[in-house]
Parts: C-alpha cells; sequence; structure tokens
C-alpha cells in the first residue's frame, strides 16, 4: 500500500510538471505573436512593452528626440521595417526628410505615390498606398498625422 501511495506521488508531481512546463511554452508563444517592438537597442530593452527577438531587424533613420516605428510592405509581400527618430511633427515631412516618401499636393493633402523607393500609380497598376497608424485604416492623411512617440505607421501596397 505505501508503494502505491509513493507511485501515486510520483505521478503527480510527473504530471504537474507538466503542466507547468505546457503552459509556460503557451504563454510564450502567445508574446511572441502579439508583441510590438518597444525599442531596437540590442537584443531586449526594459520597457513597458515585451520587445521579442522574433521581428525582423529595424534600420534606425534620423535624428531627434522623438521616435516611432515605419513598416512598409510591398506588393509581393516584403516588409522593411524602420525606427525613425524626428523633431517633425507630422509623420509625413519626418518621412519626406529622409527621402522614404514622395507624392503630389491635392485637394485632400499628400497623395502618396512612392514609398521606399517604389512608385505605385493606380490608373496603371490598380494599387496604391495605404496608411496605416498602429495597425488600423488611418482616418487622417501622413502629412496631417501628429508623430506619436512609439506609434507605429505604415505603408502597404494595396489593390
Amino acid at each position: 500500500m505505501n508503494k502505491n501511495l509513493s507511485l501515486a506521488k510520483r505521478l503527480s508531481c510527473l504530471l504537474l510538471v507538466v503542466l507547468f512546463a505546457a503552459t509556460a511554452l503557451m504563454m510564450t508563444a502567445c508574446v511572441d505573436q502579439n508583441e510590438t517592438p518597444a525599442t531596437t537597442t540590442g537584443a531586449t530593452t526594459t520597457t513597458t512593452e515585451v520587445v521579442t527577438t522574433t521581428t525582423l531587424p529595424y534600420t534606425e533613420l534620423g535624428k531627434g528626440e522623438t521616435s516611432f516605428y515605419f513598416n512598409v510592405t510591398d506588393g509581393e509581400g516584403n516588409v522593411t521595417k524602420y525606427l525613425i527618430k524626428t523633431d517633425e511633427p507630422q509623420v509625413g515631412t519626418a518621412l519626406q526628410n529622409l527621402n522614404l516618401i514622395d507624392g503630389e499636393q491635392g485637394d485632400y493633402g499628400l497623395y502618396v505615390k512612392t514609398v521606399n523607393g517604389v512608385t505605385l500609380d493606380y490608373n496603371t497598376d490598380g494599387m496604391y498606398w495605404a496608411f496605416y497608424v498602429n495597425g488600423e485604416y488611418a482616418m487622417t492623411g501622413v502629412d496631417t498625422t501628429d508623430v506619436q512617440s512609439g506609434a507605429t505607421y505604415e505603408f502597404k501596397a494595396e489593390k
């Protein structure tokens, strides 16, 4: 009887260890899929957000006190990521100063036609550059969007 009790304790402990390990792996997988990097000064930095090393590296551009993330997704799904440092108040001005975007002024502000050296023409190829702020389709143009430190701005080639 004592031998059975000992075996039951061992199995209980083993089950507890397996459950703990599985929970830890699931939590790690969830964090890797959902995190936005807070800074990119090496492998990790202590901040209020978790910085993962599974994201693409960011190319740092510009000089200034305020920094934000800028991602470009081309028509083939390739993503280029930048960490922009600027003192400019609007995202569009900061990106134009770094030659990352170009376009023409229209009735509704800057109509971006070229991003990261890639020009799209809706009238020719049916594609355009869509502007996103923190993963959401922007409600303002890039030239009237105020820079927010730590925010992620993105242009995606879309049909």
